[in-house]
């Protein structure tokens, strides 16, 4: 069974500094509650690795607002001002990566590797100090895999031994980034007992997932 804690607990179990994978994307699928406790804890100097930046008020975008984050690893910006400001001002470090780049890097540290070949990013400032690869005469980009010290998540159901199953586009980076944390800590808007969910919805096994979250905003019934 995976221990079930509440977000304030979540928050206060990540010490300043650490890297944090965060799953969602545009808010979708964002673990709101688990965020909301770490902006009230103001845990300084955080990494995070997402796919986009959220709104200011919204998802992961409350992390920023709030200044509590120092670099990011991400795709887009184009939705939330402030992060832009703060790149602008070298007041945050922001690495640009490719989507699928990005997904299948933080999938590489999930699945034990060192990282993946990518054709993506060649030509351009992407390939920058980057080691480029030759394979049966085609050129790729050795992109190291992204691993962080806490993945965060957001799951629509959740069994006790950590299962999840995801709602629509919400499940989204949710199931690769559960894979790529040291620990990793679901937010589910329902928690059921184990064989109540439908082995064939089950998107990200237990074995990914250490604890879990009662999420107190129920969206979708």
């Amino acid at each position: 069974m995976r221990k079930q804690i509440s977000a304030k607990e979540a928050a206060a179990m990540i010490p300043a500094g650490s890297r944090l994978a965060i799953g969602g994307f545009l808010a979708v699928g964002a673990p709101e509650c688990i965020i909301d406790a770490i902006v009230e804890a103001k845990t300084p100097d955080l990494h995070m690795i997402v796919i986009a930046s959220d709104w200011e008020d919204r998802g992961v975008g409350k992390l920023i607002a709030a200044k509590q984050i120092k670099s990011a690893q991400v795709s887009h910006l184009g939705t939330n001002r402030t992060i832009q400001a703060q790149m602008n001002a070298g007041e945050i470090e922001i690495e640009l990566v490719p989507q699928g780049t990005l997904m299948e890097r933080v999938r590489a540290c999930g699945a034990g590797l060192g990282g993946v070949l990518t054709p993506t990013g060649l030509g351009t400032v992407v390939e920058e100090g980057k080691q480029i690869l030759s394979v049966e005469g085609k050129d790729y980009i050795l992109e190291p895999a992204i691993c962080s010290d806490f993945a965060l998540v957001k799951a629509w159901m959740a069994d006790r031994m950590g299962n999840l199953v995801f709602r629509k586009t919400a499940r989204n980076s949710n199931p690769i980034m559960a894979m790529a944390g040291k620990i990793t800590i679901v937010e589910a808007e329902h928690i059921v007992e184990v064989g109540d969910l439908d082995p064939e919805l089950i998107a990200c096994p237990g074995v990914f997932v250490n604890y879990i979250v009662q999420s107190t905003e129920v969206k979708n019934g």
